[in-house]
């Protein structure tokens, strides 16, 4: 399947602790919450593997919203200095908040009672800086594609930095900070074969890149009854690097009968020029919602066109929810082209409405895709398959130092 072949796909029964090399005392930190939504989930999901196996020493995050997990274990820097400056714009008082983050973990790193480091490219780089000095082995979760987006050419080098024309500016995230953490991790998570390929292209080696997909609650996210009519559902913020611009010129191109187009997702300003010119009475903004899984469930296909993920969530969901997709390699690995849905060029508008076209006037098609897609979700990505390919990659961490 696509995808597989960085890293065998795992068995959900992994050898007992006492034959593997874990760590001891795992230090996790994350620009994000744990326990919600997101990237909040799958923090959540990566702290309940390392707690039930045992070694989870400190995570370090924004906001702790989950009891399962003993509060005494996650170090909450909800109420945290940089609130103070909370009046700046978002790249600055983000990248003040990401920096803070990093010299929390940095500190708690250089007391010595870690033996590995697992953090998120962006929030990291003086944590790694001393994680190299210790010793420590360290992974970097990459959320999307390399810095460069896999630009073609020779490998770049992370350059110092200019002197920052002010105090601002030295908050911003640069481009230099993404590639020194890229080369001090000893292992770097990609969410797919796309996302790799970015790292492949940089000359980054194989035995650095691990194969780490997203997984999906199948009991929450599960197939509901077949609309009486062609329901195309997008679900995720409604931007332009969704694919939202090209989704509704299509669908406006094909003036389909007996069809609608569910929007599910916070309407964006980028995105209202583009609802207002190629506007159908049979499109319904629904807006975001929390239990997104209430509406992929009573959709026909799931179409989500998007140009740049490392692997969309919501692909996860919609395929759980039993829906064929009409997406881009872009979204990740879920989608095999012809098997769970159609695979499509970003940008290209008239292969959109060509997928759209195909799968409104076959809807045999679209019952083999609906069970072909679930079926894909169970045998390769609930949680449990998340962390059992979690516990390996640590395993292999460990045994890199």
């Amino acid at each position: 399947m696509v995808g597989e072949t960085l890293n065998a796909p795992p068995v959900l029964h992994p050898a007992p602790r006492e034959h593997r090399v874990l760590p001891k005392h795992l230090l996790y930190s994350i620009f994000a919450r744990i326990g919600g939504s997101g990237l909040d989930t799958d923090a959540f999901e990566t702290l309940r593997a390392s707690h039930r196996g045992g070694f989870l020493g400190r995570a370090i995050a924004y906001d702790n919203r989950q009891s399962e997990i003993p509060a005494r274990l996650i170090y909450s820097l909800r109420w945290h200095p940089v609130r103070l400056i909370s009046f700046l714009d978002r790249p600055y008082y983000y990248g003040a908040k990401k920096k803070y983050l990093d010299w929390v973990a940095s500190r708690h790193l250089a007391t010595g009672r870690y033996d590995l480091f697992h953090s998120w490219s962006g929030d990291c780089l003086q944590s790694l800086r001393v994680a190299k000095k210790m010793g420590i082995p360290s992974i970097v979760e990459i959320p999307t594609w390399h810095r460069d987006r896999g630009k073609v050419g020779e490998r770049l080098p992370a350059a110092p930095s200019e002197t920052p024309r002010n105090w601002k500016e030295n908050l911003l995230q640069t481009r230099e900070r993404f590639i020194e953490e890229y080369d001090l991790a000893d292992l770097l998570f990609v969410l797919s074969q796309k996302a790799a390929d970015t790292f492949r292209i940089q000359g980054f080696p194989e035995d650095k890149l691990y194969y780490l997909p997203r997984g999906v609650d199948v009991e929450r996210f599960k197939p509901g009854p077949r609309p009486p009519i062609f329901r195309a559902v997008f679900s995720g913020a409604l931007i332009e690097r969704k694919g939202i611009h090209h989704l509704l010129e299509a669908w406006h191109r094909l003036d389909l009968k007996d069809a609608e187009l569910w929007l599910v997702g916070s309407v964006h300003d980028e995105a209202k020029p583009h609802l207002k010119k190629y506007w159908r009475d049979n499109i319904k903004v629904v807006g975001f919602k929390r239990d997104v899984e209430n509406y992929l469930s009573q959709g026909t296909v799931h179409v989500f066109p998007s140009q740049c993920e490392g692997s969309a969530k919501v692909v996860y969901e919609a395929a759980a929810c039993g829906l064929p997709q009409i997406t881009t390699r872009e979204a990740g690995d879920v989608v095999n082209n012809g098997v769970e849905g159609i695979i499509i060029q970003p940008g290209n508008v008239g292969e959109l409405a060509a997928a759209i076209l195909e799968l409104y006037r076959h809807p045999e098609t679209v019952e083999r895709m609906s069970e072909a897609a679930r079926q894909r979700v169970v045998d390769n990505f609930t949680w449990d398959h998340f962390r059992t390919r979690l516990l390996i990659a640590y395993e292999k961490a460990m045994k890199m130092k």
